[in-house]
């Protein structure tokens, strides 16, 4: 997956991944198909993959043209570096009573990201609407085309760019799921939770049975900066945690130069597990456990 450090809080938080860049398509670990093992050699697949492709993710619960002028077009979860260009004016709001798809027969490898519900966070209701490249891609590339998101993402450039990014995990097994964040119906964020334990990331650190990651970018640059970031982190991954019994923690790996991420998510209870060197970049592994939530 794209690396999670695009700022959360100061910058566009970018979702961190193994390729060329902290969240971008290039660099994100959470993109990667290769399933890992950890340092300790132990396999960490517990799972097989379904006999079928996994469905896409419910879309469909559609967004609406709106006025939304004070809507920011998301800022990376936890300011992840380089947040993108700025807010949506003239926004969509997503509309919560949408249809929503059903994913046919059996689970899939997140538990279904996109039945969630809504998670209630100190600055509004937060929903995670699994992404539609048709019906999202022109707001997530203009979000990844702000420098200050751009040089952690590594997105920038023609729709294309961000196109294959998308459907590589649209249309992959469902060990990724890209997700806009609405907050109070302004779609403000863009966010990818993803199987950690079968990612590659999960070569580089003692990955455990059903770790989750999270990428997080903030779109508006006036949602970066106060606080905003920590507060979105913190909510998704307690929902991360609420809604997949089998996981005991939530990860991430922000680039060590970018500050302001790894603030945000020591801010937003997660703790540093250690600094591990990735293909493209010296990260943070931060850690939020189940047993440890109630404390940080």
């Amino acid at each position: 997956m794209l690396p999670t450090d695009a700022s959360t809080d100061a910058g566009t938080a970018r979702a961190t991944r193994l390729g060329p860049g902290s969240s971008g398509p290039g660099s994100r670990t959470g993109t990667g198909s290769d399933p890992g093992a950890g340092p300790d050699g132990e396999d960490t697949l517990d799972l097989r993959l379904p006999d079928e492709l996994i469905a896409l993710f419910a879309g469909d619960t559609g967004f609406r043209d709106g006025n939304s002028a004070g809507s920011t077009a998301g800022s990376t979860a936890g300011s992840t570096a380089g947040s993108t260009a700025g807010s949506t004016a003239g926004t969509r709001t997503w509309t919560p009573g949408g249809t929503q798809g059903v994913v046919p027969g059996g689970d899939d490898l997140l538990d279904r990201v996109g039945g969630w519900g809504p998670v209630r966070t100190p600055a509004g209701v937060l929903h995670l609407v699994p992404v539609r490249a048709e019906r999202d891609l022109p707001l997530i590339h203009r979000w990844m085309n702000d420098p200050a998101v751009a040089a952690f993402w590594e997105l920038a450039g023609p729709e294309s760019v961000v196109e294959d990014h998308l459907l590589r995990q649209i249309d992959g097994d469902g060990r990724s799921v890209p997700c806009l964040g609405a907050l109070d119906g302004i779609p403000m964020s863009y966010w990818e939770i993803y199987r950690a334990d079968l990612d590659p990331l999960a070569r580089h650190y003692p990955a455990r049975p059903h770790d989750t990651g999270i990428h997080l970018l903030i779109g508006g640059v006036a949602d970066r900066g106060r606080g905003l970031g920590s507060n979105l982190l913190r909510a998704v991954a307690d929902h991360v945690l609420a809604k997949r019994p089998s996981c005991a923690r939530v990860v991430a790996e922000p680039d060590l130069r970018n500050t302001p991420s790894v603030s945000a998510f020591l801010s937003a209870g997660f703790r540093l597990a250690a600094e591990v060197d990735l293909p493209d970049k010296r990260a943070a592994l931060m850690i939020r456990d189940r047993s440890l939530r109630d404390l940080l």
